[in-house]
């Protein structure tokens, strides 16, 4: 890994108001290229507006007009944005997923895996875990509820993950967004050895459902370097330092304080953890 600039967008969409949207995070993706920064994310379903029952309707087909469009955006801007859309899965329900567009116009996509009881009515789960190269950094996507399973980080981060991006749409009624992250974010920080770079929508959606916000860098060590949790809608930029994580990675310490856990996994006890119950 290389020294990495991210941002983070915590944005207010209006729910359906695809256009719209659109307009305001190639907005933020061209301010994160003036600010230098490698690497920017945007909240799930950040395109559409977070909606369970209303997220067919204006699903996206990947390829298509927006992704392109958020191509175009990102390689005039020289880095790598992550946008939250409802994309068409080619079935009767859209998939929760999280476009990576690249400088060179390439795109992959994440599909969220985990879904919550709420969604599972609405969406279709993804099946893959991948990761993504940019230029600075490997980096892994999970998308809010993916968070509550370990395994998943622990996957990203063995298959080389050194950031993991972690867009949510968390409401209001949930409760304090900072403390509820802070109970487990650190942690999958902490034992795998990543940087964990979460972040909300916030506000009104103009149809009545209104999110906390809330943006948050936590480094290998389980520490937060930035945040934001002013309730506005705006952009947090934090530049990661690369030696938390190649002093582990790379071995260049034979101190325990950078021990690299997931070397000293025991897979041949873990039966019980991949086992049908």
């Amino acid at each position: 890994m290389k020294n990495t600039r991210i941002a983070l967008v915590q944005m207010q969409s209006q729910l359906g108001m695809v256009e719209k949207n659109t307009d305001k995070i190639i907005k933020y993706i061209s301010a994160a290229g003036a600010a230098g920064v490698d690497i920017i994310c945007f909240p799930e379903m950040c395109l559409q507006g977070y909606s369970r029952d209303r997220a067919k309707p204006t699903s996206v087909k990947v390829p298509g007009e927006i992704s392109g469009l958020l191509s175009e955006a990102a390689h005039r801007a020289g880095l790598t944005a992550l946008v939250g859309l409802a994309e068409e899965s080619g079935g009767e329900k859209p998939c929760i997923t999280q476009l990576a567009v690249f400088p060179d116009g390439s795109w992959q996509k994440y599909r969220k895996t985990h879904l919550g009881k709420s969604e599972l009515p609405h969406f279709t789960p993804g099946n893959h875990l991948p990761v993504f190269n940019a230029e600075k950094a490997v980096f892994g996507v999970e998308i809010c509820w993916d968070l509550h399973f370990p395994e998943v980080t622990t996957i990203l981060s063995l298959k080389g993950a050194e950031i993991i991006f972690t867009p949510h749409a968390s409401p209001v009624i949930v409760g304090d967004r900072r403390g509820i992250w802070m109970k487990y974010m650190a942690a999958r920080a902490y034992d795998n050895s990543v940087f964990v770079a979460a972040v909300n929508l916030v506000g009104s959606d103009g149809a009545g459902s209104q999110f906390c916000g809330g943006a948050l860098v936590i480094d290998p060590k389980g520490n937060p370097v930035a945040e934001k949790f002013d309730g506005t809608e705006g952009m947090l930029v934090a530049d990661l330092d690369s030696g938390l994580i190649n002093t582990v990675r790379m071995k260049k310490s034979k101190s325990m304080r950078d021990s690299f856990f997931l070397d000293g996994r025991r897979p041949d006890l873990y039966g019980p953890l991949v086992g049908k119950q």
